[in-house]
């Protein structure tokens, strides 16, 4: 089999990687897991422990099945309280993104702190008998402690990666474990190890790279830093954290880039490309993995014996207990999020099951009471926890807010872990064009700064950020922070120099250059998977405003903010200078570094950053690696200018390629799993309007309430509870202005699907308005009283129900009002406009 690679630079690829790669890409894609694959034996070097094995069988010869099975549980810290911990002997806990102590988004660390001394009180209550077994809590720490206001925010993985830089990444480990120290937890869920094959995933900005070497080469550095060195005083000490190599194994390379999906590649190439990182990790002591939701040739890893049992904890020797993740057992065949003794048997240890615990608990006894479960099964998945926490140091440590850094002032988000943030931002960043050398930018110019992403930290810092979407976010909620705009305005203004913001860039103001900032917005996981790589598809807002400033004569350095490689050869032509900035997170004065230069001319700092992924020629080059066929990037691996090299890059490129949407889109989403930008949730009662900020609202009178809920996956629909009998609305709003006429002209509908969680005690309506005192509406209480007793369900309303005038429609600042005049409970999700379809709802208007 031929491969050929084009390469602009082969920075990062070594001979080694070519041989894997040459191998995986002559294996058989289809091949069937038949053990004959050799896995790599690794040594970790935190070593069993006879005494502290012995210390392990005391315990277990003193617990019951009871708290055994309370052990291997895993609720979220919303839906259990420190009573039930002590009840059920409880062994971890978890908040998940954008849930924090009281759903408080400005919790501080003695809250967060507070929270963590109730659970750890209430697990070493021994008034029932049972063993103190101390609670451990994991969090969802990705790119530093990111669920705290005022953490100190990394680019995420994909910019790491451009880096290049291990010995940087173990730095980053250092300062996230001590931040999350602060706050009394011990546990975060990362490093992700993804070697991402399809770029359409909604989760490659979790990745390094689509190359193993380079995650590899990461893998231990990060774990080094989270838990410090084995064999050393610093290991797991009150400094550090205990580290998950996630999710293992395959999640980035699932066919199609769908999230959860299925990666469909021979056991050689899910060894040798998606296994590349715990090798290292393991190396480098983790004491946790985590299973991923995906499956590899049709089987879901969670209930995948020969991956987990065989391999993970077989050949590769990880002694450490496997965490599941967010209800992903209930996905296993045969399974549901209560009850899956098929996931345990397979060999994973702890179940995280974020709301439904309870009934998982009685399951899972009864099912080791009837030998479905076996004792032996549960007491490895025991030891495997008891070992982790002996190892932590959690038998011998005081309660949460006496440990190490807790409640420490000065830590979280200080100076000096802010220069480490704002010198990865500096070597992350990639320059792929620099026509005319108009960078860098000499400080004492007028620069203008344009673009959405120019003064917003929120979008800069991407998913995973105080919300698990990273949505709903202001600058005010990263103090100590500073956007792109914050860090030019800084270099330009010490020098003489004049900034001038215009988000919109329609002003007419005067500038020698023009900085703009623009990209993709927030989200997360499947939230984020996409049809294809192209960039704004069908619409061309930035590159509009791009053409419009250069028609003007400024010369325009574009700033583009992205989780993953796109297509965006429009954008690279009209621009003068184009620069791939990832999602640098907190620190936007490290692309000020880069750009800005001094007053000579000269650079403060060079471009360091190479790509770390392949950037795509066409939409539809989403599997673009160099193992694969016909491999044929615009950028190859490790492409990337300097300003020492003087490259100018490309020009003219090719527009008019395979996959570009020409016409009308075909699917409009408002809302799939949140509310995709520029849309808002809103909910409303007597004219006071809340917006939903992370996974939680509630009016200020407290008579109604909106929150996530999951569907098929995790938090992918919003329940909407109407209480106390008065009206109310939620709405997807604050995007400006939308034209739907082209879709009633086709016949358009309005799709979205229901549940009824309690019957309505009064009318509720669903709405569109297009302005103040414009608008109608579709009654839909008879049609929901029908889906009593009823699951979800989809609802389709021809838009021609709303208004007939199709002027109007042009003109609809208001896509979705679903009000109710009394008690109600309502589940929403998947909202979007389509250009045709059939109705399942009649109207007056048709």
């Amino acid at each position: 089999m031929k491969v050929t690679l084009h390469m602009h630079r082969t920075a990062g690829l070594s001979l080694a990687l070519m041989t894997a790669l040459m191998v995986a890409a002559c294996a058989d894609e289809k091949a069937e897991d038949t053990g004959a694959v050799t896995w790599p034996h690794i040594e970790s070097p935190v070593k069993i422990d006879a005494n502290m094995e012995a210390r392990i069988d005391d315990m277990l010869s003193r617990m019951s099945v009871e708290e055994k099975v309370g052990q291997v549980i895993q609720p979220e810290i919303q839906y259990i309280t420190p009573e039930e911990v002590k009840r059920y002997h409880i062994g971890t806990i978890l908040n998940g993104g954008g849930s924090l102590p009281n759903r408080n988004k400005y919790a501080t660390p003695a809250e967060w702190l507070k929270m963590a001394d109730s659970f750890y009180d209430a697990s070493m209550d021994t008034s029932d008998g049972g063993l103190a077994v101390p609670i451990l809590w994991g969090s969802d720490a990705v790119h530093g402690h990111n669920n705290v206001i005022g953490a100190t925010i990394f680019p995420h993985n994909i910019g790491l990666g451009a880096m290049h830089d291990p010995a940087l990444m173990r730095k980053v480990g250092e300062i996230t474990a001590r931040e999350m120290r602060v706050t009394g937890i011990d546990w975060t869920f990362a490093p992700t190890l993804a070697v991402v094959q399809n770029d359409r995933w909604g989760r490659t900005y979790e990745s390094y790279s689509e190359d193993p070497a380079l995650v590899k080469s990461y893998a231990g550095e990060v774990v080094y830093g989270l838990q410090g060195v084995p064999g050393t005083a610093e290991f797991l000490d009150g400094n550090h954290v205990i580290a998950t190599a996630k999710h293992f194994v395959g999640d980035g390379g699932t066919k199609d880039g769908d999230d959860q999906g299925d990666t469909q590649v021979s056991e050689e190439e899910l060894r040798d490309i998606h296994a590349a990182g715990y090798v290292t990790a393991i190396e480098a002591g983790v004491q946790t993995a985590m299973t991923s939701f995906s499956s590899w040739n049709g089987e879901k890893v969670h209930g995948h014996r020969y991956l987990i049992t065989d391999v993970l904890k077989g050949q590769m020797g990880f002694d450490g207990p496997v965490v599941s993740d967010w209800n992903a057992h209930g996905q296993v065949k045969g399974c549901t999020n209560v009850s899956c003794a098929q996931s345990f048997n397979a060999g994973v240890d702890i179940l995280m099951v974020p709301q439904d615990w309870r009934g998982l608990w009685e399951n899972t006894l009864a099912q080791v009471k009837s030998g479905e479960i076996s004792t032996e099964r549960l007491d490895e998945a025991v030891r495997r926890i008891l070992r982790m926490k002996l190892r932590s140091g959690l038998f011998d440590k005081p309660k949460p807010s006496e440990r190490g850094l807790a409640g420490a002032s000065g830590v979280i988000g200080s100076d000096a872990h802010r220069d480490v943030a704002r010198q990865a931002v500096r070597q992350s960043l990639v320059l792929i064009k620099n026509k005319g050398h108009v960078l860098p930018i000499r400080p004492n110019m007028t620069v203008l700064m344009v673009g959405d992403g120019a003064d917003n930290i929120g979008k800069q810092a991407g998913g995973w950020t105080i919300s698990w979407q990273g949505t709903g976010n202001e600058n005010s909620d990263f103090p100590g922070g500073q956007s792109v705009y914050d860090g030019v305005r800084a270099a330009v203004e010490a020098a003489g120099g004049t900034v001038i913001l215009d988000a919109d860039g329609t002003s007419d103001a005067e500038a020698d250059v023009a900085i703009a900032v623009f990209g993709e917005d927030p989200y997360a996981e499947f939230q984020g998977d996409l049809e294809t790589l192209e960039y704004e598809p069908g619409r061309k807002t930035d590159l509009e405003m791009i053409k419009a400033i250069k028609a003007r004569g400024i010369p325009v350095v574009s700033v583009f903010l992205s989780g993953r490689p796109m297509w965006t050869s429009p954008e690279i032509n009209a621009s003068d200078a184009f620069v791939a900035a990832w999602l640098p997170g907190s620190e936007g004065e490290g692309i000020a570094d880069v750009l800005i230069g001094k007053p000579d001319g000269t650079p403060r700092h060079d471009f360091t950053g190479r790509l770390s992924f392949s950037w795509p020629k066409t939409p539809v080059q989403d599997v673009l690696n160099p193992h694969h066929a016909n491999y044929d990037p615009l950028f190859g691996l490790g492409y990337g200018l300097d300003y020492a090299g003087g490259g100018e890059g490309p020009d003219a490129l090719p527009e008019d390629v395979d996959g570009v949407q020409k016409g009308l889109r075909e699917d409009l989403t408002l809302y799939h799993g949140r509310a995709l930008e520029p849309w808002r949730l809103y909910i409303t009662t007597d004219g006071t309007a809340q917006i939903m900020s992370g996974p939680y609202a509630q009016t200020p009178d407290g008579e109604m309430t909106m929150r996530t809920a999951d569907k098929d996956v995790q938090e992918d629909a919003l329940l909407i509870d109407w209480k106390g009998g008065k009206a109310g609305s939620m709405s997807i709003d604050g995007g400006g202005s939308l034209d739907l006429s082209p879709y009633a002209e086709t016949g358009g509908i309005l799709s979205f699907e229901l549940k009824l969680d309690k019957v309505p005690a009064g009318e509720v309506n669903l709405s569109m308005t297009c302005g103040e005192g414009c608008g109608s509406s579709v009654r839909l209480t008879d049609h929901l009283r029908a889906l009593v007793g009823q699951d979800w369900q989809k609802v389709a309303i021809k838009l021609a129900c709303f208004e007939r005038d199709t002027a109007k429609l042009a003109d609809t600042t208001t896509p979705f009002i679903l009000a109710s005049e009394g008690e109600a409970e309502i589940s929403v999700a998947h909202v979007r406009v389509l250009p045709r379809g059939s109705a399942a709802f009649t109207c007056a208007a048709e």
